[in-house]
């Protein structure tokens, strides 16, 4: 059984600094960080250089906001709540904490295409902000759970709220990559329409010169 917070019942103060600290861990993970992906992933298809320019800064700043924000929850955190690190969310929130240092420190070094460690550099980008993701996801889904455990509150809105936001980030996640290749297809169809009737109407203008010969 995951374990939250110690056994004693919060104050109304201590319960007012959780729902501000929540807020906070939202917005930065929960909203600015999964747009700035999707954003930067967007920008990995676009054709106009100026606009990949523009999507790649737009990216930086959502992603320097969200872990400034998370760095201001974390201060908050440890200045408010007990500190023990005695139970699952918060050693979860330090380990994420700290990828998302690593990754903004990753960020910022960022090697240009062409470079020899590029590739190291990308898939480890890639992979330490794909954990990130992960733990972020799991981070609130249980900071929700200890908020309801140790107010006794009902949060059956806010999981529900949460889970479609996810499931809506994954679905547009997934459809970035084929969404180009999706709106082809009406052009694809168009294509082999008018192919078709043209081969239809030579197959019929073949059939009355036949007649007429004959």
């Amino acid at each position: 059984m995951i374990k939250f917070f110690p056994s004693e019942q919060l104050s109304p103060k201590v319960i007012s600094e959780v729902v501000v600290h929540a807020v906070i861990f939202w917005i930065s993970m929960g909203f600015l960080m999964p747009l700035g992906i999707l954003i930067m992933r967007k920008a990995n298809y676009e054709q106009n250089p100026s606009r990949m320019r523009i999507m790649f800064y737009i990216h930086a700043a959502l992603q320097s906001l969200a872990v400034l924000l998370l760095t201001i929850g974390a201060i908050l955190a440890y200045k408010d709540f007990p500190n023990a690190f005695n139970n699952d969310h918060q050693r979860l929130g330090v380990a994420l904490y700290g990828l998302v240092w690593a990754q903004f420190f990753l960020g910022i070094t960022r090697l240009s295409k062409g470079n020899r460690g590029r590739m190291i550099w990308y898939f480890v980008h890639w992979l330490i902000g794909s954990v990130v993701c992960l733990l972020g996801v799991i981070a609130i889904y249980t900071g929700l759970f200890a908020y309801h455990q140790k107010t006794g509150r009902n949060i059956r809105v806010w999981i529900i709220l949460f889970t479609v936001e996810i499931s809506f980030l994954i679905l547009f996640y997934l459809l970035q990559e084929k969404w180009e290749y999706i709106m082809k297809q009406n052009h694809i169809t168009a294509i082999h329409s008018a192919a078709d009737q043209e081969f239809m109407l030579k197959q019929r203008e073949r059939a009355e010169t036949v007649n007429n010969t004959e």
